[in-house]
């Protein structure tokens, strides 16, 4: 394959990556790997093409092995997990809350319906802990 061949294989991999796919990070070892070739290349090295494709292969190979899980980790990050749900964390209510009745009550930063459910009253200005949540519905006891 001509050296331009593997750069456009490249370009493509790496845009593939970058613009289409979330190929969690795969795709830009091997776009890497076909620019590498490439350059082989284009400096001269006459190579044939059974062992251009080899050269690719091993490089590919390589350096996901070698760098992959610590670049991945990089950019990604360790993110801790957050939960799904806000079931166990506390809710501090600002009006007075009757059982049955439901509220407009703000919480991670939108406004969500509450919904007590429990045999008290809930007092204003109390910290209860979420029950449930039941799709925009906060449950309480």
């Amino acid at each position: 394959m001509p050296w331009w061949g593997w750069m456009i294989l490249g370009a493509i991999l790496l845009g593939s990556e970058l613009l289409v796919v979330d190929a969690a990070f795969y795709l830009v070892f091997l776009g890497v790997a076909a620019a590498i070739t490439g350059a082989i290349v284009l400096a001269g090295v006459a190579i044939e093409p059974w062992l251009q494709f080899m050269i690719f292969g091993a490089l590919s190979l390589a350096s996901m092995v070698a760098f992959r899980k610590r670049f991945y980790e990089k950019l990604r990050g360790n993110a801790p997990d957050y939960p799904s749900s806000a079931a166990g964390e506390f809710i501090r209510i600002t009006e007075t809350l009757e059982p049955g009745k439901s509220c407009r009550q703000n919480f991670r930063g939108t406004t969500w319906t509450v919904i007590n459910r429990g045999l008290n009253t809930i007092e204003q200005d109390t910290e209860v802990k979420v029950d449930q949540v039941d799709g925009l519905n906060i449950i309480v006891k």
